[in-house]
């Protein structure tokens, strides 16, 4: 299993800190933010890192070069910041026929359980496995995407940014995937709104098609930084440290 980074956007919300650094880059309790999702990837022994960069890509080619703490690290360019379904799509060749854990390189999670989430995609042997979080606020949900499922954990149907979440679990860009998870993306529709495909509607075609995917409580509390107050939240999980 591989583990594969996004880490290519241009950080608009964040304004004239992205300016001149990627948005990965800035610091989160003292450490690049983007060395949250590459700890996660060294804890759980993957085979491989593969990141994707687009904007300020040499900026993280330059600091963390063909190795990360002696785990190999390849680097995929995406030429056009097009979404993160594009971003999957242009790893295709480097992710070979490998099975792979997908993470954002904007996103903190405290405590995670990639350990116990590997075991138990690898345990049902299912087509794929998405980390989700219980948040007390559900209109955080529509920042990312809400999990409809059964009591086996079992995925129904995933909504991309949703107006009325009905439950309290919230989707994270950690998912696990079989390697025939690229067989859908050209299946995926546009989303209308921001006229790119969406991770949500990715997995939901997978789900659609028949295939089993389950979700996982995967950690504490999770930020996925777009704006300078998600940064300083994300920063106050760990001053004490």
């Amino acid at each position: 299993m591989k583990a594969l980074v996004l880490a290519g956007g241009r950080g608009k919300r964040l304004g004239d800190a992205c300016e001149k650094q990627n948005k990965c880059m800035l610091k989160v309790a003292g450490k690049p933010l983007i060395e949250y999702s590459l700890e996660c990837a060294i804890q759980v022994n993957m085979t491989e890192i593969v990141i994707v960069v687009g904007y300020r890509a040499e900026e993280i080619i330059n600091t963390y070069g063909n190795a990360y703490k002696e785990m190999p690290v390849k680097y995929v360019i995406q030429q056009e910041q097009s979404g993160l379904v594009h971003a999957i799509e242009c790893c295709k060749d480097t992710i070979g026929e490998s099975e792979f854990m997908l993470m954002l390189g904007d996103e903190v999670l405290v405590n995670p359980r990639h350990s116990e989430m590997i075991k138990r995609y690898r345990e049902d042997n299912i087509f794929g496995i998405c980390g989700i979080v219980d948040v007390k606020d559900k209109n955080l949900i529509s920042k990312t995407y809400a999990v409809i499922q059964g009591a086996d954990q079992k995925i129904v149907r995933l909504i991309e940014k949703p107006e009325n979440p009905s439950n309290n679990w919230m989707g994270t860009g950690n998912c696990i995937f079989k390697n025939e998870i690229f067989l859908y993306i050209n299946k995926t529709p546009i989303n209308q709104k921001r006229g790119e495909k969406e991770l949500p509607d990715l997995i939901q075609c997978a789900i659609d098609d028949g295939q089993f995917v389950k979700s996982f409580n995967i950690c504490n509390n999770y930020v996925n930084i777009n704006s300078s107050m998600e940064l300083k939240e994300a920063t106050s999980y760990f001053s004490h440290l």
